[in-house]
């Protein structure tokens, strides 16, 4: 069962990689107005934090980013091992599983702080509810 977040952005949180607080990397904490759901919402205010987020993913990613793009674009679906793999025989490079939790964990994350980024500068804030 996967958990989800809608609102002015949609999209599903990555199974055993992403939190339900992810978006709180982009300088707003969710708010729990319901029990079982966070309450986000980011204003032109947020930029700044919005791009810092960011900007952390792209350096904690690095040169991988580009690798982990075209793997995704490559395959429908995906395990660390298949990762270790597709770097090794396209890229010869070595990583190690906990280098793909990690690198992982910040390719969903920038994923979410885009989405966050492009919704307030197309609409001046951006809310969602995070299921928790």
């Amino acid at each position: 069962m996967g958990r989800y977040y809608q609102g002015d952005i949609n999209g599903k949180f990555w199974v055993a990689v992403q939190s339900s607080d992810d978006a709180d990397n982009f300088g707003v904490a969710g708010e729990f107005p319901p029990a079982d759901h966070l309450h986000y919402h980011f204003t032109e205010d947020h930029l700044s934090d919005i791009e810092k987020g960011i900007s952390k993913c792209k350096s904690k990613l690095a040169d991988k980013k580009e690798k982990l793009d075209q793997f995704f674009k490559d395959n429908n679906g995906y395990n660390n091992e298949m990762i270790i793999e597709y770097f090794e025989r396209n890229f010869d490079l070595t990583v190690t599983e906990d280098d793909i939790n990690t690198l992982l964990v910040y390719y969903a994350r920038l994923a979410l702080g885009e989405q966050i980024l492009d919704c307030v500068k197309k609409n001046g804030e951006c809310s969602f509810e995070a299921e928790c």
